[in-house]
């Protein structure tokens, strides 16, 4: 039986080659697509998943705007850790995290550069469940000045030898810090919201000449990541209300209170100042989960359309086979068989076209989806659904088929079943409500896009290169500033550079260099000890630089001196301090840090950390330090040199000041869009998998046009002989398909709008939902739905009338 199922179906498949085609390629399509942004999807959600993970909470700070409290920074104070697991029994233990980007470590004279450490608890192994490769989880952090390194780190420095008991220098404020290694870890076989290189004991920290003010025990230091493991069967909403209603004392401001969220939670739902490292986006996520169900419905859809469609040609064999003693469950099985076929050769080929596309589809999401074990079990759960679904699916049709009476088909009385032209017509209008909102927010992901690449920034990037450098045996005495000042005046000798200026950070840059304040007295006496605003420090020439506008007052007056009581604020500063007019903000004074400050000027609104927020209260000081050199390129030179020539240079300038040191570069432009790059990713994938989910949605109209036309062809015969043009012909097919493309419209319309509308909540400054973007959509799903249907159609409406009626 299983020798004559298969002749049957593999001879069947090969003399309906168009039919196979479509349904094994409609089918791949839909498992590539699916399983793919399904492999993103995952990726996006395994962030911080391990063994209880969903014990582990991260402690903010939420900080009172107006009369209530909201979200504040992603840190916590030295203290916060401590004090809750003392007053609270319900956590079990915490952990500290005290991080340094961008460190230096020195073997042997060879520097190691760009290491981000974390000086942590020793605490920190039993609440993020890791183990290490080398080491003692239970001593490796106890030590002062013990360090753990990466597996990366170890091979690289050490090779093949043993590097527990081994000593490595941390190149730190000039000076060079012992440390031992304790450990080896692997921090590649797990995905986190605060990644790192290196652990070292958090005792170290407390022993730094350098951070001598912070051994005390007081509620000043906030510059900590604060992590409770609460105990199991906690009630952690019951837990987080006591959390936020506690205050340890005298020393938190009533301003702030501490808050609980979960650590799985993070990646996707925070976007808090001070964060290790720019998050994800869950709306963006879940909106790419969505697609990929679409994708395979759509699949699904279109094989019990195209095979039921294609039934209709095989009512007479059914007949036949009935009529000569075959049974139901032989025809089911016959049918099933010829699916298990079909499908087969489609998940094959949907698995041969991801292994085509993953090396570009990685590169292209940023995320290394390299063939290995992990990747095979990551994709194992999605080629079960695919599998559970497309096995359900064939069912339907072979049902279908096996239920056609003998003595109907063979007398040419097939007709269709209320509930079977329901049925097919409901898909339809599924499928085309899929198009229209597929399309729509492709396009309003294209809109959001383009408005934020264009939307006015208040400062100009283009052509901005950010330089920092360290040099790793000096200490920021007078001596490296006076070296540092010669590198300036090196580089403004050299034709590519237009100007040049110095500043603690700029626009694109994350919260880290900028100082975040509480505590102020404005112009007219008020005392502002609740809202949170920034601060960094500038050279006078920095706002021509960056082309900043202001709208009253104007830069540091160039000066002598290196640094003066002279600020600048921005608008959004100027509305905290209750002045509507900022002209008479120029010349007054405020005071903060005890010191009185004199204002020069009010800066125009501008995007400095980021366009996902809004604009955050600034104070610009002016303050000749020695840290990022901005270097405004001369485009026409950079143009004719090259600008590899030119950063070699640069490169050249310092290390013949600074022979010991590191060297970095960024384009500020590049940083700043860096900034929203989960949305661009989104924009670039959204209408790729939308035109393959077109793609499929036009094979399964083919083939419910083919069902139609099948059934009506002996009508479209009569009408003919009866005089009826082929417009005439064409506009009885096409109309239908019109009446279906309306009703779906307008059910996709709302549901589409209500879903962009949500992911654009995400932004801070966002586009407006267009009626024209859903009118185009409906307008290109009409065209898609009528170039599909006309081309048969035409096919049938030109076939000659005797050889539709020549049964008759």
């Amino acid at each position: 039986m299983f020798k004559l199922y298969l002749k049957i179906a593999v001879r069947y498949l090969l003399k309906n080659k168009l039919y196979s085609f479509i349904n094994v390629f409609g089918l791949a399509i839909g498992v590539m697509s699916f399983i793919m942004i399904m492999c993103y999807v995952s990726m996006e959600w395994s962030y911080d998943k391990f063994e209880e993970s969903h014990l582990v909470h991260r402690v903010f700070m939420d900080y009172i705007e107006g009369d209530q409290f909201v979200p504040g920074d992603a840190n916590s104070y030295q203290l916060s850790g401590a004090t809750l697991t003392e007053k609270f029994p319900e956590i079990e233990s915490y952990v500290r995290f005290r991080r340094f980007d961008e460190q230096n470590f020195v073997v042997d004279r060879q520097v190691y550069d760009d290491q981000i450490i974390s000086m942590v608890d020793p605490t920190y192994f039993d609440i993020f469940n890791q183990k290490l490769v080398l080491g003692n989880e239970s001593t490796a952090l106890v030590e002062p000045f013990s360090i753990v390194i990466s597996e990366v780190l170890a091979n690289t420095v050490f090779g093949r030898e043993n590097p527990i008991g081994k000593k490595v220098e941390l190149a730190f404020d000039g000076q060079f810090l012992p440390l031992t290694v304790t450990g080896v870890i692997d921090f590649s076989n797990r995905r986190t919201h605060i990644p790192t290189d290196c652990l070292i004991s958090l005792s170290s920290y407390f022993n730094l000449p350098y951070f001598e003010r912070e051994r005390q025990n007081v509620w000043t230091q906030n510059e900590f990541y604060t992590y409770l493991k609460v105990r199991k069967g906690t009630d952690l909403a019951d837990l987080n209300a006591k959390v936020m209603a506690f205050k340890p004392g005298e020393d938190i401001h009533e301003f702030e209170r501490h808050h609980l969220e979960p650590l799985e939670s993070i990646h996707l739902n925070s976007n808090k100042p001070y964060e290790a490292q720019a998050n994800g986006s869950a709306s963006s996520v879940k909106m790419l989960a969505l697609i990929a169900l679409i994708t395979m419905l759509l699949s699904w859809i279109n094989y019990a359309n195209l095979t039921t469609s294609k039934s209709m040609e095989r009512a007479k064999e059914i007949g036949v086979r009935k009529v000569v003693g075959a049974g139901r469950h032989q025809l089911v099985g016959q049918f099933l068989f010829e699916s298990f076929v079909l499908n087969t050769a489609a998940i094959l080929l949907g698995i041969v076209l991801i292994l085509l596309v993953l090396p570009t589809f990685s590169s292209f999401v940023g995320y290394d989806f390299s063939l290995n074990g992990k990747t095979l079990r990551q994709l194992l759960p999605y080629l079960l659904i695919v599998l559970f679904g497309t096995s359900l699916v064939s069912f339907l049709p072979s049902f279908a088929i096996s239920k056609y009476k003998p003595t109907s088909v063979l007398k040419g009385k097939l007709a269709n079943s209320g509930s079977g032209l329901f049925l097919r017509r409901t898909l339809l209008t599924g499928q085309f409500i899929a198009t229209i909102c597929l399309l729509s927010g492709t396009f309003i992901a294209f809109k959001q896009i383009d408005y934020l690449k264009n939307r006015p920034l208040g400062t100009n990037l283009n052509q901005v290169l950010a330089i920092k450098g360290q040099a790793i045996n000096r200490s920021k005495d007078s001596l490296f500033h006076r070296d540092f000042n010669v590198v300036l005046e090196e580089l403004k000798k050299k034709n590519y550079v237009a100007d040049i200026t110095v500043a603690s950070t700029y626009p694109g840059e994350d919260y880290g260099n900028a100082n975040s304040n509480v505590g102020i007295q404005y112009v007219d006496g008020t005392v502002d000890e609740k809202h949170i605003w920034y601060n960094y420090a500038v050279w006078p020439n920095y706002f021509d630089l960056m082309e900043m506008d202001f709208v009253a007052g104007g830069p540091f007056h160039q000066t002598s001196q290196k640094k003066s009581k002279n600020i600048v604020v921005n608008e959004t500063m100027a509305k905290l301090m209750g002045v509507h007019n900022p002209q008479n903000l120029i010349g007054k004074t405020t005071v903060f840090w005890g010191e009185n400050w004199q204002i020069v000027g009010v800066l125009k609104d501008y995007s400095h950390f980021g366009i996902k927020s809004l604009a955050k209260p600034i104070i610009v000081r002016h303050n000749n330090i020695s840290q990022n050199i901005l270097i405004k390129l001369n485009e026409q030179v950079i143009n004719l040199a090259g600008i590899d020539n030119a950063l070699q240079d640069i490169e050249s300038v310092w290390r013949d000041v600074f022979p010991m040191s590191t060297f970095n570069y960024k384009f500020v432009d590049s940083q700043f869009e860096a900034t929203y790059a989960d949305e661009q990713r989104l924009a670039k994938v959204f209408p790729i998998f939308t035109l393959l989910s077109i793609l499929i949605a036009s094979l399964g109209l083919f083939g419910l046009t083919s069902y139609t036309l099948i059934q009506r062809t002996k009508e479209i015969g009569i009408r003919k002989v009866n005089g009826a043009s082929i417009a005439q012909i064409l506009q009885l097919l096409n109309q239908n398909f019109v009446k279906w493309v309306g009703l779906a419209f307008i059910i996709a319309v709302p549901i589409s709008w209500f879903a962009m509308d949500r992911w654009l909540q995400g932004f801070a400054y966002r586009t407006n939902l267009s009626w024209w973007v859903f009118a185009l959509a409906g307008v290109m799903t009409l065209l898609i739905a009528l170039l599909t249907v006309s081309w048969q159609s035409f096919k049938a409406a030109t076939t000659n009338p005797i050889e539709s009626l020549r049964d008759e």
